[in-house]
């Protein structure tokens, strides 16, 4: 079984909503650590007196955290069962608490909801997504380690590629073009820095381009969803994804061989994301990305 796992947790299969910031400042960093699975580890203090690795998920919503986690914690107290949906199943049962305190850097918010999870990325112990950080800016520099939230948009913006997102039910869509075969195609792709690999395609796009016959496949791999579903991806060599103007070339992708409506968005994940520095802006309206020191890296075997 690989030990990777793709965490897909979508904000309209979750109950809760975030409370109330507990302290409002214009701008704070929050140091992060790039895991070997190109997930984002931020340190947290749950309840005052647990402490976590959190995985930073933007196709996330909510507060989850993994039942090997919940195992040695000390402050957690769950109340009742809820029937969720994952990207890899029908239905999963989690358990669910309320009533939590959280704080990540100089930042605490009171009343979180907690569901329990099977999964994480590795070396994390649960997730958090964009819902911690309404209506703010989300800065995350690969170069410094940090992650900086704040109320306006930074200067150094204007250095940046100004991308359009398309925000939808929490997730941001952005649109890169893809080499294959003799084409140059356009595609929408959620951004997803859950999932450890670079692209993965969705079920129509790989069946209408025939990406089976069109990319060299190199190997098939399992993944798992937050609930222990597992999926087998095929791995393929793409020569080039433009994104933002930057060209990645022979970068590695992802696709369900003869899947049918399983995997509907392409997706692009953190051994993308983290070859770009990037700005979200406090609307989700636009991404402002340039390339950083990861973007010659070679890319994971995932």
């Amino acid at each position: 079984m690989n030990k990777y796992v793709l965490i897909f947790t979508f904000s309209f299969f979750c109950l809760g909503a975030f409370a109330q910031n507990s302290v409002s400042l214009n701008s704070y960093s929050i140091p992060f650590r790039l895991t070997s699975s190109n997930n984002i580890s931020i340190r947290a203090f749950l309840n005052e007196k647990d402490t976590l690795n959190l995985m930073f998920h933007t196709s996330a919503s909510d507060l989850t955290i993994t039942t090997e986690a919940i195992n040695r914690l000390k402050t957690v107290n769950f109340t009742r069962t809820d029937t969720l949906k994952s990207w890899g199943g029908d239905a999963n049962a989690a358990r669910f608490s309320g009533n939590n305190s959280l704080a990540i850097g100089k930042q605490k918010w009171e009343g979180m909801k907690i569901w329990e999870n099977k999964n994480s990325g590795p070396e994390t112990d649960g997730k958090f997504g964009l819902d911690l950080f309404d209506d703010q800016v989300i800065e995350i520099d690969f170069d410094k380690s940090v992650m900086t939230i704040s109320t306006d948009l930074p200067k150094k913006a204007d250095a940046f590629t100004k991308v359009k997102l398309n925000y939808n039910d929490g997730m941001m869509f952005i649109e890169a073009r893809s080499n294959i075969g003799t084409e140059e195609l356009s595609n929408q792709f959620l951004i997803h820095s859950g999932y450890a690999g670079s692209v993965l395609f969705d079920d129509g796009f790989t069946n209408r381009h025939k990406l089976s016959d069109q990319l060299k496949v190199i190997s098939e791999k399992s993944l798992k969803d937050s609930y222990g579903n597992v999926l087998k991806t095929k791995k393929a060599i793409m020569p080039m994804l433009i994104l933002a103007g930057v060209e990645l070339k022979d970068i590695s992708v992802g696709f369900f061989q003869g899947a049918i409506g399983r995997q509907k968005m392409s997706i692009l994940g953190g051994d993308v994301i983290k070859r770009f520095n990037m700005i979200i802006d406090a609307k989700r309206n636009y991404i402002y990305l340039k390339k950083n020191k990861l973007s010659k890296q070679p890319y994971t075997d995932v």
